[in-house]
């Protein structure tokens, strides 16, 4: 392909997608040394982007907020048409995406075949949804589909210096010493097909406290804090929910021993920065599953059990969520323990 002078990668969606992109970047970025390259996401995954080595630029777009209305989007299509991409990368499909990046005279513009898919100049056929592929793998075959090669697939989380600082203090003023193992624990998730029962993982705390020395410290997004109110009160635990910034929260996980989590934004966090990391993941539709959305890497665990669903209606279920309910929590408890120590 015609070598680009400025590259937009466009990902407006949530935490673990945008840390699943970065793969993209450093390809780019070793396929092009010489590109402008700017990355267009939303305003709350910004921070996990703001020191990444491959990047030149942020650029947000704020669809829920300041860039709601048509007006301030044609404000918001006009600054990126006067920064002449001449390359856009949309690698997940929206709507105003691909309305965005045709209107801003990008002349090549590379994503999948739907949501106005027809407004892009290079299409791939969508097919995530049958989860052949990691969502890592699908961004990467976006540059492989016009000989972008791919050398490293590792992701990217850089830990700030200043988050680091204030993880730590945070962490001494709640009586956690520097010696001291943490089990991080992570109740969040974005609908309740992704959501480990909140008994599960009282159950879970409570044996490996029973069985090794570990100061338990809960996080969860501030919008969330409800869903474990619970833990809270049965469990001895540091409450951290809603009180670490998004750059915090990735401090924090390095500084800890072991996550566990549902199957959310987090734990591709835990796994860019190589830290141990169990996510639990209920759903068994293929691109809900596992083989899409596991955490990658060396220290990256999972359970999930097959309950026999001839079809999986995630956030619909009509069982109950059997198959959340199904992972153990001494399983999971067991296993961690054997990572922390």
């Amino acid at each position: 392909m015609r070598v680009p002078k400025k590259i937009l990668i466009v990902r407006t969606d949530r935490i673990g997608d945008v840390v699943l992109s970065t793969p993209v970047i450093a390809n780019l970025r070793r396929q092009f040394p010489e590109a402008h390259i700017a990355f267009m996401c939303r305003p709350y995954t910004k921070e996990l982007l703001e020191e990444n080595p491959y990047l030149n630029e942020l650029i947000v777009y704020d669809k829920h907020g300041k860039d709601k209305t048509f007006l301030s989007t044609v404000k918001f299509i006009k600054k990126i048409r006067a920064r002449s991409f001449d390359l856009a990368l949309i690698l997940h499909p929206t709507n105003r995406a691909h309305i965005i990046t045709f209107f801003a005279g990008i002349k090549r513009r590379i994503g999948w075949n739907s949501k106005a898919g027809w407004l892009l100049t290079d299409r791939l056929e969508n097919i995530k949804h049958l989860g052949v592929l990691h969502e890592r793998d699908y961004t990467l075959s976006l540059l492989e589909s016009v000989g972008v090669k791919v050398d490293d697939r590792r992701l990217t989380v850089v830990v700030k210096d200043q988050a680091e600082k204030r993880v730590k203090a945070l962490l001494l003023e709640k009586g956690v010493g520097a010696t001291d193992k943490i089990l991080l624990v992570n109740p969040s998730a974005s609908c309740p097909s992704k959501r480990w029962p909140i008994d599960h993982f009282a159950e879970m705390i409570n044996f490996v406290k029973d069985h090794a020395q570990v100061k338990v410290v809960l996080v969860s997004d501030k919008a969330d804090k409800h869903f474990s109110d619970k833990l809270v009160s049965c469990c001895d635990l540091i409450d951290l929910r809603g009180a670490v910034s998004l750059s915090e929260l990735a401090a924090l996980i390095n500084y800890s021993d072991i996550l566990v989590s549902n199957d959310s934004g987090p734990v591709h966090i835990a796994a860019a920065l190589n830290r141990p990391v169990i996510s639990i993941f209920g759903r068994a539709d293929k691109g809900l599953s596992p083989d899409r959305w596991r955490p990658l890497g060396e220290n990256s665990y999972f359970f999930h059990k097959d309950v026999g669903c001839t079809e999986c209606l995630a956030h619909n279920c009509q069982k109950g969520f059997v198959c959340l309910r199904s992972v153990s929590p001494e399983d999971v408890g067991k296993l961690a323990i054997t990572l922390i120590r």
